[in-house]
């Protein structure tokens, strides 16, 4: 069996593993044929995350160095790529919650067109300079008179443009937190947030959820209990748990937060794929909400474009200086582009496909997954399955992972010590809905297997 080691000189960890196994394989320290030690052993042998361990594994699949067999591990093919017989196993990653690409929203033409058009016009090459670190003022009123059907009165002056929604949740919580500072958010949560807390000493304060998304009355408790100086949600389609806070718990939330004094980090890349209008926290609490926005999720994360709603002119005004010492500015090309979509209507055409496409994968995965237990809403790309007993998320995941299909485990989205053991599934990654059938199916299939990880009875 393969010794872990990895390649300090890598550019990244987890090619450090993989470029070490390929060094292994061509100089006979490992075999063809042999199997490769669990990645949790992978993973303490090397004093690394188990998710860099798993990056590893399928950056060597990728490149046709080791096979999955379930329910056996992984092995080192016998053929490898490029040699006479080497089969195909693609790796089927349902871990990256992106949308789909349904081919309604024709992004292979209207992509380059919308870059031509804005370049060929009289002022095009000026979307190729720097711009203000709030964001060109057509920009923002773009950004603005999108976010006004979600919430009312949003004016220019208040909107910041940044590179995405993280780096957006980085300066949000840079302008308004200290190292040490709480933040209240889910039991489970965005791992960008807990990134972003791990990166500045913000401590995260679990809250208690159920179906519907964080519970006020645990929120409450953590403001007498931890003073804490914002919360952080995502109010529409959560990311994992897909609920979606109704309008009675927003106020409640929102009522809390100015009682206590407390900042809300409304992060919302999900409303635009709801039919129905829900009131944004940003309007029902404009004077302490942080609102964040993204086309990430309704279009494309290759804009790279997410907008900020803050308080006041006077805080935006702030916000974009924490963005000018970060990341500068948004690109400008592609905020250019988001404004012409978001003013010719192809953005909402663009989003009406998604939803659409969305809804036709939930229905597969609700016909292949039957009976067993998960949460999902019909218009959202992701999927908060349950697992029974017998399995531990980590477990599942990695099962999952030796038979070619990438999901996510709670341990990555939790914080608290024990999650519930459950798993996202992510539907838009996946090319078509045949490919997602078969990785669909292939979960449905281990999911009445027994777990094969062996544990001490206590």
């Amino acid at each position: 069996m393969w010794k872990p080691r990895l390649i300090e000189s890598a550019r990244m960890k987890y090619l450090g593993i993989v470029e070490a196994l390929e060094a292994d394989i061509r100089s006979g320290r490992v075999s063809r044929g042999d199997r490769l030690p669990p990645q949790r052993a992978i993973a303490e042998a090397l004093g690394v995350d188990l998710t860099t361990v798993t990056r590893a594994f399928n950056e060597a699949r990728r490149r046709g160095i080791v096979e999955a067999q379930a329910g056996r591990g992984t092995f080192i093919r016998e053929t490898l790529d490029g040699e006479p017989g080497a089969p195909v196993q693609p790796l089927i990653d349902l871990s990256m919650n992106i949308p789909p690409q349904p081919p309604a929203a024709n992004l292979k033409r209207i992509f380059p067109q919308g870059i031509a058009d804005i370049l060929g016009g009289p002022r095009g090459l000026l979307s190729l300079h720097y711009q203000e670190s709030n964001g060109a003022e057509a920009d923002r009123q773009a950004a603005a008179n999108w976010l006004s059907h979600r919430i009312e009165g949003v004016s220019a002056d208040r909107v910041v443009l940044a590179g995405g929604a993280q780096s957006a949740l980085f300066a949000v919580c840079d302008l308004l937190l200290a190292r040490g500072d709480v933040i209240a958010a889910g039991a489970v949560t965005y791992p960008g947030l807990k990134a972003v807390a791990a990166q500045q000493g913000i401590v995260v304060e679990p809250l208690a959820m159920d179906g519907e998304g964080i519970i006020p009355d645990a929120f409450e408790r953590a403001c007498r209990e931890k003073t804490p100086k914002a919360l952080y949600l995502v109010p529409t389609i959560d990311n994992p748990t897909t609920a979606t806070l109704p309008e009675e718990r927003r106020r409640a939330l929102a009522a809390l937060a100015r009682k206590h004094g407390i900042a809300i980090v409304e992060d919302d890349p999900y409303t635009p794929l709801r039919p129905e209008r829900l009131v944004a926290m940003g309007e029902l609490a404009s004077s302490i909400t942080w609102h964040i926005a993204t086309l990430s999720k309704c279009a494309t994360p290759a804009l790279r474009v997410a907008y900020v709603v803050a308080p006041s002119a006077s805080q935006a005004l702030r916000l974009a200086g924490v963005l000018r010492a970060t990341i500068l500015m948004a690109p400008p090309l592609m905020s250019a582009l988001a404004s012409r979509w978001i003013g010719d209507g192809t953005l909402e055409g663009i989003t009406d496909a998604i939803r659409a496409e969305n809804v036709e994968r939930q229905k597969l995965a609700s016909s292949i997954f039957g009976d067993t237990a998960f949460a999902a809403d019909p218009h959202g790309h992701h999927l908060w399955l349950h697992l029974p007993d017998h399995w531990r998320a980590a477990d599942f995941a990695e099962h999952a992972d030796r038979a070619g299909v990438s999901i996510v485990p709670s341990s990555i989205f939790a914080t608290t010590a024990y999650p519930r053991e459950a798993v996202r599934i992510s539907l838009g990654v996946a090319p078509d809905r045949g490919a997602l059938e078969d990785a669909l199916t292939l979960l449905s299939s281990l999911l009445a297997q027994p777990s094969l990880t062996s544990r001490a009875v206590v």
